[in-house]
């Protein structure tokens, strides 16, 4: 009984407020379709972790030097976003090999991702979450 007064009200609220319903669902398309558009596989913390292990995953972290400095994941490189175009050559080596970008909380890397999918890195993921998520999966940042 409970679920068809909810589903009615559902129903009457979607009708009365058409508009609003018609901008979320345009948003949500907008948003699965750029997702969806050459997009990084995302990877949980532990997820990151195991990749980094088994298939030696290089990391990228594209916050600014300051922030990377004051803390980022063991083994990181440090490529700001700002100048990943221009840093192309130093992942060249790295090609075949797994890369994880990294960012403050799992925004901004989906962008760097593609730069790197486009210029033929085949094996790109970004962190869900960023280094907020790491850190607060309790797992270590080293500074310097």
């Amino acid at each position: 009984m409970g679920l068809t007064i909810m589903m009615n009200q559902l129903i009457e609220f979607s009708i009365n407020h058409w508009e609003m319903v018609a901008v979320f669902f345009a948003i949500l398309a907008t948003l699965l379709f750029v997702e969806s558009k050459g997009g990084a596989q995302g990877l949980s913390p532990s997820s990151a972790t195991n990749l980094m292990n088994a298939e030696d995953a290089v990391v990228v972290d594209i916050r600014p030097e300051k922030e990377f400095s004051a803390g980022h994941i063991t083994g990181a490189m440090n490529i700001p976003a700002a100048k990943m175009k221009d840093n192309m050559k130093r992942l060249e080596k790295h090609k075949d090999a797994p890369i994880i970008i990294v960012c403050k909380s799992g925004v901004t890397a989906g962008a760097s991702a593609k730069d790197l999918k486009k210029s033929g890195f085949s094996k790109v993921y970004k962190l869900q979450g960023g280094i907020a998520e790491w850190q607060s999966s309790n797992l270590p940042l080293v500074k310097g």
